[in-house]
């Protein structure tokens, strides 16, 4: 290629690099941080900010569907990632839909014509919510997916198996943070099973699906990753049983961590056809470990066996979270193509580890944000579990006047409130 069309091409891919960027960050503000920011004030009760931060949302979503595009380098973006967009405006759209019946708006608030108390509706506004972030994430990681052009042929079920696991992992963590936050979860008030009895299940039934998933059974031969993926599953199931039958009665148990260390050593030394995919997963599966051994730690010497001490947090607490939302985001960065680009690109591994695990930091720093958001606007103290919306201090444990309860299922009329 000549020296003037080589010029010409690298500005080029400039300019197109620089409109993509920013089309995915406003995607990125608007159809996930700010899903995110309405399903705490759903969750809060906060219900005209929850649905204008959702109309906000829906009207980016419609404009993104009608005329913006992620295509690739052919020009072209995938069926996944636009079926993706067009499922999003509708359960946007639905979402504040449903809200502004709760709010009693028919439109950005101009006016209180009615006002619906239906517990129904509620529930259902915020079930809707937390789907629209989920979709999100799943529209911004398509969007990578599309700009790049991954996952086509015979990469589609590696990129499907990253993506889901990888995402997993990244819920698993945000929902251990969830339970450590919100006093009422941490001190276990009115919790008849321990955390690590329904980690169990949920490993069981997951160990399930991968042990018959994994493999065609009896209609193809085995493959060095079929052993791999498909003795993990066996090993998730197995142990899940142990843990369930150890977690009873409210005891904590060992077994999930110990299932997180063994998938995290499974994966360290799982062998690929690059070297700089080997390096990545050495990393994921050493993040997956400390997971697994933190949590271990936290629960058999740091809390001795129970949910707090003094219904305190302490900042060991966090590792465990973090690790796991940190090896999340690199699994689903690990699959072949993405790291195949990274090495012609003539980056190393540390590099890209550093990358991911910015993006790692970032996430968990957004989803204590939203915790603690949350709690500021139910007006509890994050590390004491107390009621201080209105000056006044009290425990939030089965002999108080004032729980939870009360707080989560207040009337929604002006002079009215209800109690449990």
């Amino acid at each position: 290629m000549e020296d003037n069309e080589d010029a010409e091409l690298k500005d080029l891919n400039h300019r197109e690099v620089g409109w993509k960027a920013l089309h995915w960050i406003s995607s990125l503000a608007l159809l996930l941080l700010l899903p995110s920011i309405s399903t705490v004030l759903s969750f809060a009760d906060e219900h005209y900010l929850s649905v204008f931060a959702q109309y906000i949302s829906a009207s980016y979503s419609i404009l993104e569907v009608l005329f913006l595009r992620f295509p690739d380098g052919d020009g072209v973006e995938n069926r996944t990632s636009r079926g993706t967009a067009w499922f999003l405006m509708v359960l946007t759209c639905f979402t504040a839909f449903v809200g502004s019946l709760i709010s009693g708006s028919k439109f950005f608030f101009l006016k209180n014509k009615w006002k619906s108390g239906e517990r129904s509706l509620i529930v259902l506004h915020r079930i809707l919510s937390m789907l629209c972030l989920l979709t999100g994430w799943v529209r911004i990681c398509l969007a990578v997916v599309a700009l790049f052009g991954f996952c086509r042929d015979s990469h589609t079920g590696q990129c499907i198996a990253h993506g889901i696991m990888g995402t997993s992992f990244i819920l698993y963590g945000s929902l251990l943070s969830i339970v450590l936050v919100l006093p009422w979860l941490r001190n276990g008030t009115n919790q008849k099973n321990s955390q690590e009895f329904y980690d169990s299940i949920v490993i069981t039934v997951w160990g399930f699906v991968n042990t018959w998933t994994e493999h065609r059974w009896g209609k193809e031969p085995w493959s060095h990753s079929d052993y791999q993926h498909t003795s993990m599953g066996i090993i998730w199931w197995s142990g899940g049983f142990l843990g369930v039958f150890l977690s009873k009665n409210n005891q904590r148990s060992f077994i999930p961590s110990v299932i997180l260390i063994f998938t995290g050593w499974a994966m360290s030394v799982h062998h690929q056809h690059l070297e700089i995919s080997t390096k990545v997963h050495f990393f994921f599966g050493l993040s997956l470990m400390i997971a697994g051994l933190s949590r271990l730690i936290e629960i058999n010497f740091v809390l001795n066996n129970q949910r707090s001490i003094s219904n305190k947090i302490l900042p060991f607490q966090y590792l465990p979270c973090f690790f796991l939302v940190e090896s999340g985001l690199l699994f689903m960065g690990a699959n072949e193509q993405q790291l195949e680009l990274v090495n012609s690109l003539h980056a190393d591994h540390s590099a890209y580890i550093m990358v991911l695990s910015s993006g790692a930091f970032l996430i968990y720093f957004w989803v204590l944000l939203l915790l603690e958001i949350y709690l500021y606007l139910v007006g509890i103290d994050k590390l004491s579990g107390q009621d201080c919306s209105n000056g006044s201090y009290q425990r939030l444990d089965e002999n108080s006047t004032h729980t939870r309860n009360d707080i989560e299922l207040e009337s929604f009329s002006d002079n009215e409130a209800g109690s449990v």
